[in-house]
């Protein structure tokens, strides 16, 4: 039984974890015989978005409680994770990867990575386990992972990002994923492409299926 630590963002698609990206990864976990635990770095939102609106707020949200809100409340700071009691590490997109995971929304190339997430991805390397990033998260994969091959699907902006930090890109479709052997990173491009939720939990599962055939 493949145990999986899954890293959210906050809760919501605009300043945190894409909720249905997130959920479908915790589904597609279990489906298919694995566990997890979930976690999220102790630190302010980037900003807060209303989601019914579209506008900014004057709120001041944390990324660990906001993603308590996914997790039902059970959840752990990201600054206590250990990679040795994990098979597997998963991130699921939403804005609040690009904005507080790391500053990839507002800095591009150019971005910082928040130290605990880059910590929790450098310790499964070291160890040859596999990680797992939809959505927009493989953009940062391509930050902390120099020369990676990653897929965020066909937007040439972020393309054109993830190759001026030197790593590799490849154009994808609805549920297909990419698979860098050496980081062993499996990624999908899920909401950065125009999906509905079946398409979500495809892709979703086709990442972590491919994650649970890798061996450890």
């Amino acid at each position: 039984m493949k145990k999986f630590a899954v890293v959210l963002s906050g809760c919501g698609v605009f300043d945190g974890a894409e909720i249905h990206e997130a959920t479908m990864t915790l589904y597609a976990i279990v489906k298919n015989g694995g566990t997890y635990e979930i976690f999220a770095p102790d630190i302010d939102q980037y900003h807060v978005i209303n989601h019914y609106t579209g506008n900014e707020t004057d709120e001041t949200r944390n990324v660990l409680v906001e993603s308590a809100r996914i997790a039902r409340g059970k959840i752990k700071d990201l600054a206590t994770f250990n990679a040795s009691e994990f098979d597997a590490l998963i991130f699921p997109g939403g804005f609040g990867v690009a904005k507080n995971l790391s500053s990839f929304a507002i800095d591009g190339a150019d971005c910082t990575v928040d130290l605990t997430v880059e910590q929790a991805v450098l310790g499964m390397v070291i160890k040859r386990k596999p990680i797992g990033a939809l959505c927009i998260a493989p953009a940062i994969m391509a930050k902390i992972l120099k020369g990676a091959l990653v897929t965020i699907g066909s937007d040439k902006k972020t393309i054109a990002a993830i190759e001026n930090m030197g790593s590799k890109h490849k154009i994808t479709n609805h549920t297909e994923v990419v698979v860098d052997e050496k980081f062993k990173l499996v990624t999908g491009p899920c909401y950065m492409l125009d999906a509905n939720i079946l398409q979500i939990a495809e892709g979703a599962e086709k990442v972590v299926r491919t994650m649970m055939d890798m061996e450890i």
